[in-house]
């Protein structure tokens, strides 16, 4: 059985700041290659001058997609799992209020300017003539925030922890609840979170399919990991997790994880998979069973990928030079000034004859160390800084 840790002395972790910065580095770099390809998921797709060959944007799935399928699940289990120590040093008042502040205002300032702002300026470099006030009404999903749906859903699920363990201490203070907590977490229970992350991902996405767009850009197709991983990572966090994952655990996650991302390309050729944009279409819901299919995989890679991403940092991103704490602390700035960059960078290579393979590299390759320089920038020289 695992050792029981106090859940209130969880302390600043290097390992977990650095993991942090890596994937949001990973998530521009994606979104850079997203701008540009044929099945989207990065919104300067509308605009785009130019589309990766199909066989790119097929090699693109296979060498970043099992990824893209478990990175937004990692960072909503690392926040579950500092979530208890915040709560018990802060309680559920201030714990939401801070929560509302750090994460509600820069959705609520790119919901309502940044994201139609840029988005408006690559309208008309695009040859639109369009006003900023029609760019924001009339593009879909209403109230869109570019990469800040994240920062929303995020709010949410802590908001809701934040009011469930109130209601959890009032009923203690009366004596209606005692203080129980899960005994251990071990193959089995990760299987059951598989199991049920999958199942309701599949229901879910009867009604929002993969990839839909719902006012506010909610991802409601994604909230059944969300949810899940923020709540395996409260559950961790009792057993030291931040700091050690079991190793049993770490082992048959990665074997897990390895085997799953091996057998995607294969899965691809034997099924003739050739198009990501024409065959994507029954797996990203309704009732088909390639729908059941990728939402078994994604539960599958969003369990065992963020337990075994977790305890690769544990072990290799334990650095505390000057840049790593650089980049770690302003990894969130970062995570938010990728759209204004990104589409920035876009705009500015768009009278240029290249492939859009080479545009989205060059996307990607700028952006992400101009994303991690502003972000700095901002912490060091702004009273922003005091919040991120």
């Amino acid at each position: 059985m695992a050792t029981m840790a106090s859940a209130t002395r969880v302390e600043r972790l290097p390992h977990v700041d650095n993991l942090r910065a890596v994937m949001v580095a990973w998530i521009i770099g994606g979104h850079a290659l997203l701008g540009y390809s044929a099945v989207g998921g990065w919104p300067y797709d509308e605009v785009k001058e130019s589309t990766f060959h199909p066989k790119s944007e097929l090699a693109m799935a296979v060498v970043v997609g099992p990824t893209g399928l478990f990175v937004i699940g990692t960072f909503f289990f690392i926040a579950g799992l500092f979530a208890p120590a915040t709560m018990a040093r802060k309680g559920p008042g201030r714990f939401a209020s801070d929560r509302v502040v750090r994460l509600g205002v820069p959705f609520l300032l790119f919901a309502l300017l940044v994201w139609p702002l840029f988005m408006w300026f690559a309208y008309l470099a695009a040859g639109y003539k369009v006003s900023f006030w029609w760019e924001f009404t009339h593009r879909h999903p209403f109230l869109d925030s570019g990469p800040l749906w994240f920062a929303e859903i995020l709010l949410y699920v802590s908001l809701a922890y934040a009011a469930l363990v109130w209601a959890k201490d009032r009923a203690r203070a009366d004596g209606q609840l005692e203080d129980e907590g899960p005994a251990e977490i071990g193959a089995r229970q990760l299987v059951t979170l598989v199991a049920l992350v999958a199942v309701a991902s599949f229901i879910v996405r009867l009604w929002f399919p993969a990839q839909s767009k719902q006012i506010l850009d909610l991802h409601v197709w994604q909230w059944p990991q969300c949810v899940a991983m923020f709540g395996l990572g409260v559950a961790a966090a009792r057993f030291g997790w931040a700091k050690r994952v079991p190793e049993r655990l770490r082992r048959g996650s990665g074997a897990v994880v390895v085997m799953t991302v091996l057998a995607l390309p294969v899965y691809a050729f034997t099924v003739g998979i050739s198009d990501l944009a024409d065959d994507a279409g029954p797996y990203q819901g309704g009732w088909h069973w390639q729908a059941l299919l990728l939402a078994t995989v994604e539960a599958i890679l969003v369990v065992a990928g963020s337990v075994w991403v977790l305890s690769l940092a544990q072990d290799r991103l334990q650095g505390v030079s000057r840049l790593w704490k650089r980049c770690a602390r302003g990894s969130f700035a970062a995570f938010v000034l990728q759209a204004p960059v990104l589409l920035s960078l876009s705009i500015m290579l768009r009278p240029f004859d290249l492939p859009a393979e080479a545009k989205a590299i060059a996307v990607g390759g700028i952006g992400i160390p101009v994303c991690f320089w502003l972000a700095w920038q901002v912490i060091e020289r702004t009273p922003v800084g005091r919040y991120l």
